[in-house]
């Protein structure tokens, strides 16, 4: 009993130790992966949601899903740097730690943080609704956080979210960002009949666009993601599963690649299932440099 006790210890120790040492810097652009992983509970791989770095300050977060906040902490980014918030789409693995990142916002930004996110349909709220329905002070399930939206609170006086809703019936990108020399767009991506963005930043004279999950399906997103430095896609069912309505198959996610002329590409959001044969299904057309992610993981963008 006591032995195991030590040796588990000794493992969390070494994972914290080998977690917090993964601090990353932009050369001058880099792209920190908090979360690697889909809606599956992993002991390796949080749930989606990913960092840019300009220079030494983390400035753009794309997503968080569940176990990215305790990424966040890890990467040693700080919240009064980011310059603005992604959502992708609504689906848990991809929002459900909004609520903790602003709970520790509360009393640390001093000026408002742009929030952008898909307008709604059937089956979904639009993002500002959404947000109303998780922050509200007088009907939201975290009232506490009505400041998040604008109410006057002890100890929260300015509003936290200055929130932008993109809509996701437009067939070509919308600039969400420019500012600071960063500029961002989004593009409406088909992931079933859920409202979905996919994001490109152009900064420092180059390029990253986050994928997000899609079924591949719309030739718009190749135009969308053309010459990227970095392309940031979603490997999220198996080399032999049948055709998915959310997800492009391991094919299809390197032929997106290689059409766009990504430069390079970054895997995440990653299944569990036979990796090695889900990446040569995708180096079958991909023939750039490609990286598998993984929870903290930081690559230069050039």
């Amino acid at each position: 009993m006591f032995r195991c006790t030590v040796i588990s210890l000794l493992a969390f120790f070494s994972i914290v130790s080998n977690a917090s040492a993964q601090t990353c810097v932009g050369s001058p652009v880099a792209v920190q992966i908090l979360g690697s992983g889909g809606p599956a509970i992993n002991p390796e791989r949080a749930s989606a949601g990913y960092l840019l770095w300009v220079g030494s300050q983390a400035k753009l977060l794309f997503d968080i899903g569940g176990g990215t906040y305790i990424r966040f902490g890890q990467s040693r980014a700080k919240l009064a740097d980011l310059a603005m918030v992604g959502i992708s789409h609504l689906h848990p693995d991809h929002t459900s730690d909004l609520a903790a990142l602003m709970w520790g916002s509360n009393r640390i930004r001093s000026e408002p943080l742009p929030i952008v996110g898909p307008s709604g349909n059937d089956v979904a709220p639009d993002f500002a609704t959404f947000l109303g329905r998780m922050f509200d002070a007088k009907t939201g399930a975290y009232q506490v956080l009505g400041s998040t939206l604008g109410v006057e609170q002890p100890g929260a006086e300015r509003p936290r979210f200055d929130v932008s809703v993109v809509d996701v019936t437009k067939t070509e990108p919308t600039k969400v960002f420019d500012r600071d020399g960063i500029s961002v767009a989004a593009l409406r991506i088909p992931h079933a009949n859920l409202p979905t963005l996919a994001y490109r930043v152009l900064t420092r004279g180059v390029s990253v666009v986050f994928s997000s999950d899609q079924n591949g399906t719309d030739p718009k997103f190749v135009d969308f993601a053309k010459n990227a430095n970095v392309l940031v896609m979603h490997l999220a069912i198996a080399a032999n599963a049948p055709p998915s309505p959310l997800h492009a198959s391991p094919a299809l996610v390197g032929r997106l690649g290689q059409e766009a002329g990504a430069k390079k590409m970054i895997l995440g959001h990653i299944g569990q299932f036979d990796l090695d044969a889900a990446i040569a299904d995708v180096k079958k057309s991909y023939t750039g440099s490609l990286t598998v992610g993984s929870d903290l993981q930081c690559t230069q963008v050039q």
